[in-house]
């Protein structure tokens, strides 16, 4: 039996660099096979996951050998970080090694929602030439609204001031006097404020009991009419019935989601045809590049604890 189960795809130089020290078994279709991976994880001392592997009590409890977790990516929410720590097990997530996807991916996302003409392509292909009902606007000058003020949040900030947006935050955790607020042009505001001023708003938070639906009904009723709103933190943090009909209703602009309150998307999902959305099945975070640094931080924290225990 295998030393480290690996559920979840993960780049094939990572897996090879941890077969050099270890029995691996490495199979991206695990994840869809529970009771298998279940079984597997009876001799195992190590598991890595994405973020769709659910590493609850039924699987810790098949694993009593586990000793570390490793995570393909930084949200924790799929994993009992409780029971981890009942049991001694290590939660490897791989901090900052994705954070340029995910900033690249937000800022991407908004320049196409403001412009507006990304959508034009079965018009254009079919003869048609609508340039004035897709003249779109840009972002300069404009401001954006980043709800979390965390790594990825000041990497997105960066490159929006590239663009020449101005910057609002709201994060309780992030004290005034901290030095970051001035290192990425960020001004501190309140949640209500900045829903009230953003032109966009960005969302960096984890989905917690104080998170679930913070964008709900009447905040995205608060929002500014021509603003945009783009969420590759959690689904969840954005109530989506609500949100299909903030854009249905035209009361916001346009709305990117690269992750969901249930992945994947189920059939019949009420953002099932409205207008200015763009969906992406929670990508933002993964690019070859990405892939491979996170990847390696994730082998390489898993070595180091497996090497720490023996």
């Amino acid at each position: 039996m295998a030393d480290i189960v690996i559920s979840e795809f993960m780049d094939e130089a990572a897996v090879d660099s941890l077969r050099g020290d270890f029995s691996v078994l490495y199979d991206k279709g695990l994840v869809d096979r529970p009771e298998e991976l279940a079984a597997l994880a009876g001799q195992a001392r190590a598991l890595i996951v994405r973020n769709r592997t659910q590493v609850r009590s039924a699987l810790l409890d098949a694993g009593p050998k586990l000793e570390a977790i490793g995570r393909l990516g930084v949200g924790l929410d799929n994993i009992d970080l409780e029971a981890c720590k009942a049991r001694g097990i290590a939660v490897l997530p791989a901090t900052g090694a994705n954070d340029v996807a995910v900033a690249e991916w937000a800022v991407t996302t908004i320049l196409m929602l403001v412009r507006g003409s990304y959508f034009a392509t079965p018009d254009v292909a079919a003869g048609l030439w609508p340039r004035e009902r897709l003249m779109g606007g840009e972002i300069q000058g404009r401001t954006l609204g980043l709800i979390g003020f965390g790594a990825i949040a000041r990497e997105t900030a960066s490159r929006a001031r590239a663009f020449g947006m101005s910057i609002i935050a709201a994060d309780p955790f992030v004290a005034a006097e901290d030095p970051a607020w001035g290192m990425y042009g960020a001004k501190p505001v309140s949640l209500e404020t900045l829903i009230a001023q953003a032109d966009a708003i960005s969302l960096h938070v984890p989905l917690t009991a104080e998170t679930r639906n913070l964008i709900d009904g009447p905040r995205l009723a608060a929002m500014k009419p021509g603003a945009v709103l783009v969420n590759a933190a959690r689904g969840g943090v954005v109530d989506e019935a609500a949100l299909a009909e903030a854009l249905k209703a035209g009361r916001i602009a346009g709305a990117a989601l690269d992750v969901f309150d249930q992945e994947p998307l189920k059939a019949g999902s009420p953002l099932a045809g409205c207008p200015n959305l763009i969906l992406t099945p929670h990508i933002a975070g993964v690019t070859g590049e990405s892939n491979v640094r996170v990847s390696s931080v994730t082998a390489a924290n898993v070595r180091r604890v497996l090497g720490e225990r023996r």
